[in-house]
């Protein structure tokens, strides 16, 4: 497995349920007989936080996305569409896609009267077929739109250090093709001429033709030890730059086993590299980092880990599903019964809230009410939803928010809206300070069955850098899952890093060696902690 889907290995198992049911209505009501709307979007080239506007607005709007084998999974996590796969090399198991289906498929939805993104990796139009998909829409009578991207010669010369066009030694760069259509009877591209390009030549997909590129420009009078690089997995964490010569080029990229997606770049602006990139000092250079929160939440973590230069590799260890409104809605109706609500998760916000509006009610409803959260990210849930908390203790336990609320908790009635299990703490500390606490369920917390394979191997062979264990019941998740897969806790390879000393507390009692431990108290603190570890260059905490 190779390319963007190597390095955002596991994303795909859980951004992309697959479903079974039948499309939902379109994104906007039409016309009777009307056809919907295509755009050909480009997803950038490779990080995630380099689509447009535009493109991300489209995502959020659509009813189908039809990406392909370069898109970054985590864009997938924009839209609440039907996510498929449009692959014209196999990868694993996948279907090959052939473009007259991809084609027919765009044009077939469209008549269907669906939004549909057809996501591209890079630009649609710079190697992308963006135009043959565009005259087989236009041929149909099918209304397009194209959505630039962020090619990815632009994304290899910004994190690699190059500036293909440095005044000091270019004034013109050159995208070129490195591998024709099998289909033509004669190369288009006119190496004497690419030979004396007064510029920088940048070679797409080139990569299996390096020996035939690097010799044709030699022998069409490019000088043999002009400067050459190749740039792979441009923009991810994963991204490696070699330099060499245009003549040894072939033989170093053949000794550091280089893989798709790559660019071959040639000329003088290579020996104008910065010495180091800004993106090669982001502090979790090779780090693979593993995140056990729910899929849905999974987003913000993941793009700060990239942003850093880690590779997040989502592997969530439970599961976020609703419960009943029957179940909730008795409680919701005893509302102004009610003195303080108190919250101790995101989930727990945004389902409370859900209830809430479908039982016909919004926040005005709560205005009578105190509230509490157990720490910034759940008080930022709440005021999202425009209430700002009355209590946020400093330490986001719950014995810190029990420790705060129970002076001002005597006598009076809490609402706790919570998961279908935790730590019983909270309620314990606040009836012994005489308050009376109702505890309604309004979101379920179940339990993965295993690992995939590639994650339970990563555990133990070194792959796997990281995993950040964010709560007491994800630490003794993961413990019965080594167990469920034969892995003994000294067996692992990866570091542990607990998001509080509570979980850490509950990872050692499960036998599991922590190896850091937050100061804050989320997934951000996580994250520090391991940026933490790395520069002592040894673990912490344990």
């Amino acid at each position: 497995m190779s390319g963007t889907h190597a390095v955002f290995h596991g994303i795909l198992d859980f951004c992309i349920q697959k479903r079974s049911y039948q499309f939902p209505p379109p994104a906007r009501q039409r016309m009777k007989n009307e056809n919907g709307m295509v755009y050909l979007v480009g997803a950038g080239p490779g990080d995630p936080g380099l689509i447009t506007l535009r493109g991300a607005q489209l995502l959020s709007e659509a009813d189908l996305v039809l990406y392909d084998g370069l898109t970054n999974p985590l864009l997938l996590h924009l839209t609440s569409g039907i996510c498929e796969r449009t692959a014209r090399t196999r990868i694993g198991d996948g279907r090959i896609m052939p473009q007259i289906d991809v084609n027919q498929r765009l044009v077939e939805e469209a008549r269907a009267g669906r939004t549909v993104v057809r996501l591209k990796g890079g630009d649609p139009c710079i190697f992308g077929r963006g135009g043959e998909e565009a005259r087989a829409l236009e041929e149909a009578g099918i209304n397009y739109e194209i959505v630039p991207g962020i090619t990815a010669a632009t994304a290899a010369g910004a994190y690699a250090g190059f500036s293909f066009t440095d005044r000091e030694a270019s004034s013109a760069v050159a995208f070129v093709t490195g591998h024709e259509d099998p289909a033509k009877l004669q190369s288009q591209l006119d190496y004497e001429a690419l030979a004396k390009f007064p510029g920088t030549l940048v070679f797409y997909m080139g990569l299996g033709n390096i020996e035939r590129i690097c010799a044709q420009l030699i022998e069409a009078g490019s000088f043999a030890d002009t400067p050459a690089a190749v740039v792979t997995q441009a923009s991810l964490p994963r991204q490696r730059v070699v330099t060499a010569t245009l003549k040894d080029l072939p033989a170093v990229v053949a000794a550091h086993t280089l893989t798709p997606p790559s660019l071959i770049v040639v000329g003088e602006c290579i020996d104008l590299k910065t010495a180091v990139s800004w993106f090669d000092q982001r502090p979790l250079a090779g780090q693979r980092i593993g995140i056990t929160r729910p899929a849905d939440q999974c987003l913000d973590a993941a793009a700060l880990i990239s942003q850093m230069r880690g590779e997040p590799v989502i592997m969530p260890l439970i599961q976020i599903l609703p419960v009943e409104h029957d179940s909730v809605s008795p409680v919701l109706n005893e509302l102004t019964t009610f003195d303080w609500l108190v919250f101790t998760s995101v989930n727990g916000v945004n389902e409370f809230f859900t209830h809430l509006w479908e039982s016909g009610r919004d926040c005005r409803a709560l205005g009578h009410l105190k509230t509490a959260a157990i720490g910034s990210s759940t008080a930022s849930a709440l005021k999202e939803h425009g209430l700002n908390a009355d209590i946020v203790p400093e330490k986001f336990r719950a014995e810190e928010l029990a420790t705060a609320l129970a002076p001002h908790a005597g006598g009076q009635r809490v609402l706790w809206a919570r998961a279908n299990r935790g730590r019983d703490v909270l309620p314990t500390m606040l009836k012994e300070a005489g308050a009376d606490v109702t505890e309604c369920v309004v979101y379920r917390n179940e339990d993965v069955t295993e690992f995939d394979t590639v994650t339970a191997a990563g555990l133990t062979n070194g792959s796997l850098s990281w995993v950040g264990l964010s709560s007491p019941s994800i630490a003794a998740q993961f413990a019965r899952l080594l167990n469920h897969h034969g892995i003994a806790p000294d067996q692992l390879t990866t570091r542990l890093v607990c998001i509080s000393p509570v979980t850490a507390e509950a990872a050692r009692e499960q036998g599991l060696p922590v190896s850091a431990e937050a100061t804050t108290y989320t997934w951000h603190g996580i994250v520090e902690a391991i940026v933490a570890a790395e520069s002592a260059n040894e673990p912490s905490g344990s």
